[in-house]
């Protein structure tokens, strides 16, 4: 069966039904979607290698048990976060370069609309300082909320610290000192794994707007927030904010157990080569020439299975713009007299 793609077939979906629809699209255009999003998969594989070749050394490092200078400790700490924090940033950025892409030709193509491939890289590289501007706005907003998020473990530590400094160190003050930390840390945990997901939930449609509308960072930005809040329908699943929850939820954990199966060979490697998984100093002898086509072909069977979850997100826009604008009728409308895209869904 092969997907709807013409504007006459446009209505609000179930949620099930836009899944359905990704999917049908997802298949129909597989090599396609494949070709946009490999050369993204692969930026983002050199990135975490990076990262992870650097991981045994460091903690070879810290397993000095007092003997190594800390001033070279603290430093190549610093050099390991720093690449960290810049590793993952770059990774999240480029998911955003592969869905600005993907958006920019699923949605087209759902429309009926003539587009091929490479008018969603050049669209993306066209608008990429966009793009970017609107990313670094995202992570300052994010960054604000996971403060936020964090001030009761904030609070709890510092309560934990004042009694680990001034108490009177009996039993009951330690005991009380050290539970006031591990709540602390637990809640503080809580708020990081809440933030990260409130940002994806958040952004989810920002790349779709970036791809699709002429605007800039920070109408962008303000664009996806107003295409995402508040209700559509009555009911608690009316929620803009449910919906995607909700869609990112099931879609997410489909995408985890691909993952999953296509690591196996990696994990087959590790276990073989290295032994105990545990051993950082195991995993830094197991030869790169074993490891890294363990690790490609696992790039190439997510490549595959990526580009779902991108469309859902490409469709979850343009069946938000159904139910808030009526672009569904506003396109039957005006294609009678024209047969030229619309300036206002695709730029």
């Amino acid at each position: 069966m092969s997907p709807p793609n013409a504007s006459s077939d446009l209505r609000p979906l179930a949620l099930g039904e836009l899944i359905d629809r990704a999917a049908m699209f997802w298949r129909a255009h597989l090599k396609a979607l494949f070709t946009l999003c490999l050369g993204f998969d692969l930026l983002n594989y050199i990135a975490a290698k990076v990262t992870a070749l650097m991981l045994p050394q460091m903690v070879a490092m810290l397993d000095t048990r007092g003997t190594g200078d800390p001033l070279t400790v603290l430093r190549e700490m610093g050099r390991f976060m720093g690449v960290s924090v810049a590793a993952w940033a770059l990774i999240i950025w480029s998911y955003w370069l592969a869905t600005a892409t993907v958006a920019r030709y699923a949605v087209p193509t759902r429309l009926g609309e003539p587009t091929t491939p490479a008018d969603g890289f050049r669209r993306t590289f066209a608008r990429v300082g966009t793009l970017t501007g609107a990313y670094v706005i995202s992570i300052g907003w994010s960054m604000g909320a996971t403060l936020v998020l964090c001030l009761p473990g904030l609070a709890l530590g510092g309560l934990g610290f004042a009694a680990a400094v001034s108490g009177t160190h009996t039993g009951l003050s330690n005991a009380a000192s050290i539970a006031l930390l591990v709540g602390s840390g637990l809640l503080l945990a809580l708020a990081f794994l809440a933030s990260t997901l409130w940002y994806f939930l958040r952004f989810m449609l920002l790349p779709p707007v970036v791809a699709l509308e002429n605007l800039g960072a920070w109408g962008s930005f303000r664009r996806s927030g107003e295409l995402l809040s508040g209700r559509i329908e009555p009911g608690f699943m009316g929620r803009g904010t449910v919906r995607a929850m909700v869609l990112s939820t099931v879609v997410g954990a489909m995408l985890i157990a691909v993952s999953t199966v296509a690591g196996l060979p990696v994990w087959i490697v590790r276990l073989m080569a290295g032994g105990n998984i545990f051993d950082p100093a195991a995993m830094a002898a197991i030869p790169q020439t074993l490891l890294v086509p363990a690790e490609l072909f696992q790039v190439v069977a997510q490549t595959v299975f990526t580009p779902l979850g991108i469309v859902v997100s490409a469709f979850f826009y343009l069946d938000m713009r159904v139910r808030r604008e009526g672009l569904d009728l506003e396109r039957r409308l005006s294609e009678p007299a024209t047969s030229e895209p619309s300036s206002s869904v695709v730029a």
